[in-house]
């Protein structure tokens, strides 16, 4: 017989946890649906401080192998500084449009999920918010201690530092490289272990919050699903109109030739299924090969087009469900925290939900609230990866015609 899947596992679990929450909902007094509700938080909070516990090791090695690897900055010369910004404007520009998508609807007010005891304040910490305690906040004073509270901006600052280190002093740091490199897969590892407790955290914390709020939150979630789809198809289109003005309608064709990966892609919930794919496709477009094999494996760690726009949903609409009011300036600075930790995580299995998971605790937002998205972030998962693979396809492309290396007719 053919082994069940993760991820139908984690499916079959979500319809489960519908139907024995809507089940409670409907038969159980009020009494026994919050004692169900109390019991199955254990489960949620197993898996959510399993989650806590690799977030500083994961982003601190595959940060530092990331930066690493790119050597001396200076020695990357043009080509680098092409390929980086284009990523980092490309990244913003996924982040602002899920912004502006999630302020405009609004898709979490609807839930009014009741706020944990711990986090019980009617809004965002102000205090912590202001430019100057956020640039404060950024570099750490230990990062032993940074790393014990889940301080993930610093844990970042930290790494930033360490990886261009580690790249200047040569053939010694190549030692450290591999070594971290072999951390990134044990947690890397651990990742995968801690994941196939995910079927019973999805099942705990879909029952436990639709037997309290019936059929009122599927609605939600519909919403959710059709909206981000929505926001996918958009941001779809700007990134190939804005390719477009360097590569002219071969934006069209290079679609049309890395369809089959993108397909791959959106079916695994995998960009990295599609990367030998891409590669090759990339090649037959005409992009020189010390190009692509520069450009696509930093895009791979750098430039996640769909996961940005998902990290901006996520974030934005367990704030909303919880009513926790966030300003202007407060979005725009989770939307930098969010640019600045999602890097150099690409590979990793749910690796959003990790990035997301720390961005919470930063902002005091409960991060219990990740949990809604469990049951339904592999429907996400397949959007924002076939995204990744279209982004990093048109930045190939870009950087290379920028080079002069693209032909103005397909090969």
């Amino acid at each position: 017989m053919r082994k069940i899947s993760l991820t139908s596992w984690i499916i079959i679990a979500m319809i489960a946890g519908i139907a024995i929450g809507l089940l409670f909902h409907f038969n159980a007094p009020e009494k026994w649906i919050a004692s169900f509700s109390d019991a199955m938080s254990l489960l949620t909070e197993v898996f959510l401080r399993l989650i806590k516990m690799i977030i500083a090791p994961l982003v601190f090695s595959t940060l530092v192998v990331g930066i690493a690897k790119l050597g001396d900055i200076k020695s990357v010369g043009r080509i680098g500084g092409k390929t980086l910004l284009w990523f980092m404007s490309m990244s913003l520009l996924s982040l602002v449009l899920g912004l502006v998508i999630m302020n405009i609807l609004k898709l979490g007010h609807s839930i009014n999920l009741p706020l944990p005891d711990a986090a019980a304040k009617p809004t965002v910490d102000q205090s912590s918010l202001s430019f100057k305690n956020f640039v404060e906040h950024v570099f750490p004073e230990s990062i032993i201690q940074a790393m014990a509270s889940n301080q993930i901006l610093q844990i970042v600052a930290f790494s930033v530092f360490f990886g261009i280190a580690t790249a200047a002093i040569g053939e010694q740091g190549k030692i450290i490289t591999k070594a971290l490199d072999a951390v990134a897969h044990v947690v890397l590892k651990m990742t995968g272990y801690v994941m196939k407790l995910a079927p019973a955290a999805a099942f705990a914390a879909i029952a436990a919050i639709v037997a309290i709020k019936g059929p009122d939150l599927l609605f939600a979630y519909g919403k959710l699903i059709i909206s981000f789809y929505a926001g996918i198809i958009c941001l779809w289109g700007l990134l190939i109109l804005i390719s477009s003005l360097f590569i002219g309608k071969r934006a069209i064709e290079l679609i049309s030739r890395v369809k089959a990966a993108v397909l791959l892609a959106f079916s695994t919930a995998s960009s990295e299924s599609a990367f030998p794919q891409l590669l090759t496709a990339l090649e037959e477009f005409g992009c020189p090969n010390k190009i692509v094999s520069f450009v696509l494996p930093l895009g791979y760690s750098f430039n996640l087009d769909g996961s940005m726009l998902y990290m901006t949903f996520a974030s934005l609409f367990i704030a909303q469900a919880y009513g926790m009011h966030m300003s202007v300036t407060q979005q725009i600075s989770m939307l930098l925290v969010l640019m600045l930790t999602s890097k150099g995580i690409a590979g990793v299995p749910r690796a959003s939900l990790v990035v997301i998971a720390g961005t919470l605790s930063m902002f005091n937002i409960p991060q219990q609230g990740l949990l809604l998205l469990l049951g339904i972030d592999q429907v996400l998962d397949m959007a924002r990866s076939a995204t990744n693979v279209v982004g990093n396809s048109l930045a190939t492309a870009v950087v290379s015609k920028m080079e002069g290396a693209i032909p103005k007719k397909g090969s």
